[in-house]
This record gives structure tokens, C-alpha cells and sequence, in this order.
């Protein structure tokens, strides 16, 4: 019983190719097929069910394919009868019938989160986003049954997450975007007057992913995963590129270019966010990576480096922990007015490898 596109098939072989042409012929009716091969759910009790499907003819085989996949545990007969084959000289030469079970496969729990970011154990009050890494593509759907955020007491914190009906999933299902609520960190609105804040300075939390989430082939977690960090004040500083500052690598070498950001960064746009480029502003190819609680970022040339001037082009929509953006809080709203410099979608800051 072969696999075709996932679904299981079953094949009939060693027919003259004059027979399989004459199945094939347009005078062959439709309604023989399923006296000639079919295939039927045994049911304990109950009269065998017929499956639905189609007859092919194709690559010297006889074949029926299912229109629904066959499920694992449960038991299927399949008859073929020779003796309605075009030709047959006889209707009772013979049925040949073959039963068969599909085993229901032990379940393979593998698949860990392996990274959460912020990687710090101390974060900010205001904390916008965390970013959950996973070893093996996981399932859609209902992710927050998943998910919880303990305080102190081990007690659930009241709707800490932003529900979004669309999950922020990449495109391969490995990290899953989970937002704080908006509404219980940014002052002077309702969820934050109402409920407070979803973390509290002073305080330990614990991040939980539940072991019974099932990834994409349907298996549940190896087990479940925690993240337990403390609260510090609200972050409600911009970034400002002119603190950072850098390690110039030697010339004629690979080794990294080191930038200090100052503070720990937002993980997933530090990486997108910040390109090296010549001084004739070719982006200098090679590949960037974060160290020491996502506060330093790395570029490691794909060729040595070259004496001569470069520039670090940063994207002012790079965010700190607490989503501020280069020269704009997280609270300003969009419709404010916000600073000239705002204008500018990048920042430059040169300097010179000798």
C-alpha cells in the first residue's frame, strides 16, 4: 500500500497491459469500478462502510485512491474481483480479499524551546514583546492555552498577553512573537488604571510554555519550559546611537566589529536593523549575531576587513525592550508630534579602520 502526496493507496499489479487498456477504454463504465476493486472500514458491530474514492489506471497498476486519508488503528478490508475485469470469461474467478490495519504510531515528543528573548533575567516593567524560539515547526491555533505568567505566588497574572486572532508566527512556525498588552504598560489608559501593569518593578515572574503543546506533526512537547526573571523600572529612554560605542577590528583579519549598544535591544530587529557598509555605502556582506544579554552586536565580515572609512547604518524603527524607537518613547502616540529627526529613516555613525 503505497503513499501518494501523504495518502495512503492501494495498488493492483500483474494485469495484461490489453486489460489495463480495456479499463481505460471509454466504453468501460464507471459503475464497474467499484465491483471490480473496493475498499471497506470494518466496523466491530456494523455492516463494513465503502470508502469513497478513485480508480486509476497509471504505471502498468490497477489503483484506488482514497478520498479521505485512512486513519491509524482503524481496520480496512479491500476486495478485488477478477471476474468483472473486461474479458473475463467467468464472474467467478475468483475475489481476492486482504485486510489490513494502519499501526497508530507512538508519539515522538522532540521538539523544546530552545531561546527566549529577552535572554536578560532582569528586564524592564514595561517590557513590549518576548520572542519564543522552538527546535521543530509548531501547530497553529489556541496558543494561549499554552501560555502563562506566574507571579510571585505561582498565580496566573489576569490577561498579561495582547490575544491577537492573527498569531505572529515566521514563516517557518520556529518563533512565535508574544506581546505584553499595549494597554498595561502606555500611562493614562484604561487596562493599565483598571488592571495595572502585567509587571510590576520589584517583583519575580516566571514565563511558562506548557508541555502539551503540540508541534506540526501532531506530538506534544518533550517538556514544558520556564523563563523566571525580575522586574526593574519602566525603560522610557529612546535609544541613542550617539552612546553606543564600538571595537575596531584589525585590517587583514575576520575578526568582529563589536558595537556596545548601550542597553539590551531588541533581539529580532537588532539583527535586521543594523548594516555595515563601505565608504561608498555598499553594504558589507557577512553576518551578524548579538552577545551579553543582546546589548552587543557582532558583524563578522565574509571577507578580512579593509583599512578605509564605514559607516553603522541603523534603522530608527530599531526598538529597545520597551519598543522605544530611536528619538520616540513607546508612548508617543503615532499621531503626535514627534521630533524632526524622526524624518530620517537611519541613522549613520562613521568611523575608520586603519
Amino acid at each position: 500500500m503505497p503513499k501518494e502526496t501523504n495518502r495512503l493507496t492501494l495498488e493492483v499489479s500483474g494485469l495484461s497491459n490489453g486489460t489495463l487498456a480495456a479499463l481505460q477504454a471509454p466504453e468501460w463504465p464507471a459503475t464497474n469500478w467499484p465491483r471490480l476493486l473496493a475498499v471497506f472500514v470494518e466496523q466491530p458491530g456494523a455492516e463494513p462502510l465503502p470508502m469513497l474514492g478513485e480508480h486509476r489506471v497509471e504505471s502498468g497498476l490497477l489503483r484506488f485512491v482514497p478520498a479521505f486519508q485512512m486513519e491509524p488503528g482503524l481496520r480496512y478490508r479491500a476486495v478485488f474481483d477478477s471476474g468483472q475485469l473486461p474479458g473475463a470469461h467467468s464472474l467467478a474467478a475468483g475475489k481476492v480479499t486482504s485486510s489490513l490495519q494502519i499501526p497508530v504510531q507512538r508519539e515522538r515528543a522532540t521538539t523544546v524551546v530552545t531561546q527566549v528573548y529577552p535572554s536578560a533575567d532582569v528586564l524592564p516593567e514595561n517590557l513590549l514583546k518576548f520572542y519564543v524560539h522552538f527546535s521543530s515547526p509548531m501547530s497553529r491555533g489556541n496558543i494561549y492555552e499554552h501560555i502563562r505568567l506566574l507571579n510571585e505566588a505561582n498565580q496566573p497574572v489576569d490577561l498579561p498577553f495582547l490575544e491577537l486572532a492573527e498569531e505572529l508566527w515566521s514563516t517557518d512556525m520556529l518563533r512565535l512573537t508574544l506581546f505584553i498588552d499595549p494597554g498595561r504598560i502606555k500611562r493614562e489608559v484604561k487596562p493599565l488604571e483598571e488592571i495595572g501593569p502585567a509587571l510590576v518593578a520589584g517583583r519575580s515572574f516566571t514565563l511558562v510554555i506548557g508541555g502539551s503543546w503540540k508541534d506540526a506533526n501532531g506530538n506534544r512537547m518533550k517538556r514544558a519550559f520556564m523563563k523566571r526573571f525580575t522586574v526593574i523600572a519602566p525603560d522610557r529612554d529612546p535609544p541613542d546611537p550617539q552612546r553606543w560605542g564600538y571595537k575596531a577590528p584589525p585590517i587583514r583579519t575576520r575578526e568582529p566589529l563589536a558595537i556596545d549598544l548601550a542597553e539590551p535591544m531588541d533581539s529580532a530587529l537588532a539583527l535586521r536593523m543594523i548594516h555595515v557598509v563601505d565608504g561608498l555605502g555598499r553594504t558589507v556582506p557577512g553576518q551578524a549575531f548579538l552577545t551579553e544579554r543582546e546589548r552587543i552586536w557582532k558583524f563578522l565580515p565574509q571577507d578580512s576587513w579593509k583599512s578605509g572609512h564605514y559607516s553603522l547604518v541603523v534603522e530608527t524603527t530599531i526598538e529597545d525592550l520597551a519598543g522605544n524607537n530611536i528619538g520616540k518613547p513607546f508612548e508617543v502616540d503615532l499621531f503626535d508630534g514627534v521630533s524632526k529627526r524622526l524624518e530620517r529613516k537611519t541613522v549613520k555613525l562613521p568611523f575608520e579602520l586603519r
